[in-house]
């Protein structure tokens, strides 16, 4: 048995492959294996994956045809010898001494796992620069160094990056928890967190930048394509995972602001061939929500103006343009009732009287 197991699905990365593999082969932690699954790409990724396992015995390299990254990292974890396991992309980096770090640590601690750091680099302008989601401040001045669980962290827990690659586990933890993540779909990650994150008992923070997260056209979700639909299927399957654990109603604001907010994020942002199909899935969701009487009175008792117009919209309009002009009918009204309370304010009043005179 060896220390770490890292994960990686490989989908088409054969201009950073390489690169990505060295940072790990090159770890100060040299007892680990690098578990890589082909998932079937269309570029010469597998043939890089077989070279590079020829030279060094620690990569085995799996191949399925395309499923999606959730179903390669399901498919690599039973493979997983590691005491810990540790979730890469096939296109990022990680600091070298990562590894060892993230083992001396959890080792001490006795983790189920630790969070980190990630910065973005934008492979264009070959700029480093950081985003609330991989910097995680928020957490990290709630917890400093401190072990944790998520009953101690209130509505932080939605402040927590849902991505593999900032987490160290134990697999232990990770089998006995039966997580998986969502198979076929883009955003499947968000599953997998959601439920181990509610099993575990002892988590840590560790506040430091540990991984380099490319940023190119080419990452699953910076395209705007049809995948952008899968969204509302995980939406559901979050909701899903927040009832089985019995914590719906803890969280049941922040999570109808998660839902409809990125939702409605995803249609504005999906490209305009695919607003057609977005819509119908959208609408389909939120005529399932609205079939339960019970179920819709207790969701939307908790919806502030904005997510309510964004359920009722999708709900009263038959096609996108129709959705597209109540959306900002809502926002005209917004801006109208801002401009009223400001008029209604004493020193506006005075200034509106004395230009009447």
């Amino acid at each position: 048995m060896v220390e770490v197991s890292v994960i990686i699905p490989v989908y088409n990365a054969s201009d950073y492959l390489e690169e990505s593999l060295d940072c790990i082969l090159n770890q100060t932690l040299d007892d680990l294996e690098v578990i890589c699954v082909d998932d079937g790409s269309k570029d010469n990724s597998l043939e890089i994956l077989n070279e590079i396992a020829s030279r060094d015995s620690r990569v085995k390299v799996f191949h399925q045809e395309n499923r999606g990254g959730g179903a390669a990292r399901n498919v690599a974890i039973p493979h997983a010898t590691g005491n810990y396991i540790y979730f890469m992309d096939a296109d990022d980096k990680l600091k070298d001494y990562a590894l060892e770090k993230c083992l001396d640590i959890s080792k001490q601690k006795n983790l189920d796992f630790l969070l980190f750091k990630a910065i973005n680099y934008a492979e264009d302008t070959g700029e480093y620069f950081e985003t609330d989601d991989y910097s995680m401040n928020e957490i990290a001045e709630a917890v400093g160094d401190k072990v944790f669980s998520y009953d101690d962290l209130g509505d932080l827990v939605f402040k927590m990056s849902v991505t593999p690659w900032c987490k160290f586990y134990n697999r232990n933890f990770v089998v006995n928890s039966g997580a998986k993540f969502a198979e076929g779909l883009i955003f499947h990650d968000n599953i997998f967190f959601y439920d181990s994150l509610f099993y575990a008992e002892r988590i840590s923070f560790l506040d430091e930048v540990l991984y380099i997260r490319r940023r190119h056209s080419a990452s699953s979700t910076a395209a705007g394509d049809r995948r952008y639909i899968n969204y509302i299927t995980i939406s559901d399957m979050i909701w899903n995972i927040f009832f089985k654990h019995n914590v719906f109603d803890t969280y049941k604001a922040e999570l109808a602001t998660k839902k409809f907010g990125v939702i409605n994020y995803w249609y504005k942002n999906i490209q305009e061939e695919h607003k057609q199909a977005y819509f119908d899935e959208m609408k389909g969701d939120f005529e399932r929500i609205a079939e339960d009487k019970k179920f819709y009175e207790y969701i939307t008792d908790s919806l502030v103006d904005w997510q309510r117009n964004i359920l009722d919209s999708g709900l009263e309009a038959d096609i996108p343009e129709e959705y597209d002009l109540m959306m900002e009918n809502y926002d005209l009204e917004i801006e109208n009732r801002h401009l009223r309370e400001l008029l209604d304010e004493p020193i506006y009043k005075i200034a509106v009287s004395k230009i009447r005179k």
